[in-house]
């Protein structure tokens, strides 16, 4: 990021002027925690791990350039989350993710009671590859916003609090239940829209007041 990257902003949000020599000696002075941040020791267990990424656009050689931060949040045996890892990549792949796994391993995870991802293709098989023994589940948001698309907008509002119903279930038993509910009212008007049990089932093996 170059100096006017990181001055602009400061300026509109806090109305502070700063210099570019200003700006170079605080990144100078940030860059050896920030590093020392990214190879921290984690802990060996973790109850949850949520991976993700958000595109951001940059400038660099005096292009506009897509790039995107893969993020790793954990939730600690206590019930506290914690930011375990921020990397700078281009595009998503189950091979890029594979790295981030191995990174948290070498770091010390040694076991996740439960990921939650969103659906890209192998990513279970990345995951599987480094935590054998973890669940896995699909982002219930990521899923929400996948079986909308193919509902007819007058529908929607009836549509989500029916699908609501079946994540805010007491259990595995009621959640069936809510589905088959919905596939009796919903699925042959919108088949497209209903996910497989395989993909939400896992965090039912965890007691309400985990989930």
């Amino acid at each position: 990021m170059i100096t006017r990257g990181i001055h602009d902003p400061i300026q509109e949000l806090y109305g502070i002027e700063l210099s570019a020599e200003m700006v170079s000696k605080i990144t100078a002075e940030i860059l050896p925690e920030a590093k020392e941040w990214q190879s921290r020791p984690l802990n060996p267990v973790y109850l949850f791990v949520f991976m993700d990424y958000i595109h951001y656009k940059i400038h660099e050689d005096g292009r506009i350039l897509s790039r995107a931060a893969y993020i790793v949040l954990g939730v600690t045996m206590e019930g506290y989350k914690e930011i375990l890892s921020i990397t700078v990549g281009t595009n998503e792949t189950s091979k890029f993710w594979l790295e981030i796994l191995n990174n948290l391993k070498n770091r010390g995870v040694q076991d996740v009671l439960l990921f939650c991802v969103d659906g890209l293709r192998r990513f279970k098989d990345a995951i599987q590859a480094v935590f054998p023994q973890a669940q896995i589940q699909r982002c219930v948001i990521h899923m929400l916003r996948n079986s909308y698309k193919y509902v007819n907008y007058n529908d929607l509002k009836k549509f989500s609090a029916d699908y609501k119903a079946v994540y805010n279930a007491p259990n595995e038993s009621a959640a069936l239940s809510e589905l088959e509910t919905i596939k009796e009212k919903w699925g042959r008007k919108y088949p497209y829209a209903i996910s497989n049990w395989e993909d939400v089932s896992s965090f039912f093996q965890f007691s309400g007041d985990i989930r």
